[in-house]
């Protein structure tokens, strides 16, 4: 068994897809001990609802073993550390992006790199949690892997130079990655206070607008607020993340055109 703090000392080595429990565990019901069946996959799915409905912070053990009515020690013939269930439960998310047909020759790159944004940052709306964990573990599960084997052909078709694609890479999904953390923190942090994104911001911007130190900026603002459109939150920022890839879209085209001499 790896303990938590081998896994911290030796993070860049240690994932739970390299342990001797990298496979799918599988264990029938137990109707007289009252076990019922369980397998790791029913697991991760059960860790992902609990950490979209309670978040990281109070996600434990214990806590999942309660939810699927089993010991704390059960879990652990799945897996060796919470830090695995929790890397179980980011490559989950990684599934809910759409790939598209890499097969496709006819397909536009441009088209296929939209796409893949746009169901890469509803990850991180749906699951405000998955953003903290990006950076903390390898992402080598099967999702996660295809999610990036997809990334990284659709900038090879993009004409971008060898040593231009992960640079682009870069830019587009460190991008999609800030937007989405924000637009997903903000959006939990709504449902948090019981309230819609557009009372939070209203309410945001009137107690703003009642300091004399911080309505001069946001009157300056007034005309960019008024030219960005959108009645409500949810367009607005629809809006700016919309231009903002478009933008990102037509500056790969426009390198990926240059004369390299």
């Amino acid at each position: 068994m790896v303990s938590a703090a081998d896994r911290t000392k030796d993070a860049a080595r240690t994932s739970v897809w390299l342990g001797s429990k990298a496979g799918n565990r599988v264990r029938r019901a137990d109707p007289e001990a009252g076990q019922p069946a369980l397998d790791r996959d029913r697991i991760t799915a059960e860790a992902v609802r609990l950490l979209d409905a309670e978040g990281a912070v109070k996600f434990s053990m214990r806590r999942l073993a309660g939810e699927l009515g089993v010991t704390a020690m059960s879990l652990y013939w799945y897996v060796d550390t919470k830090d695995d269930l929790l890397e179980l439960a980011l490559d989950s998310v990684f599934s809910e992006v759409e790939l598209p047909d890499m097969q496709d020759e006819a397909a536009d790159w441009r088209d296929q790199l939209r796409s893949i944004a746009v169901g890469y940052r509803a990850v991180f709306v749906r699951h405000p949690w998955a953003s903290a964990l990006i950076g903390r573990y390898l992402n080598i599960g099967p999702h996660a892997m295809a999610f990036s084997r997809a990334a990284l052909r659709i900038l090879a078709r993009t004409g971008l130079p060898p040593h231009g694609q992960m640079g682009g890479l870069s830019a587009v999904f460190q991008f999609v990655y800030g937007f989405g953390t924000i637009e997903g923190t903000f959006v939990q942090r709504c449902a948090d206070a019981g309230i819609t994104q557009d009372e939070y911001f209203a309410q945001a911007m009137g107690a703003l607008t009642e300091r004399p130190e911080y309505r001069a900026q946001f009157e300056e603002a007034e005309e960019l607020m008024a030219a960005r459109g959108g009645e409500t939150v949810a367009e607005m920022r629809q809006r700016d993340f919309d231009f903002a890839l478009s933008l990102l879209v037509a500056g790969i085209e426009a390198l990926a055109t240059q004369d390299p001499a």
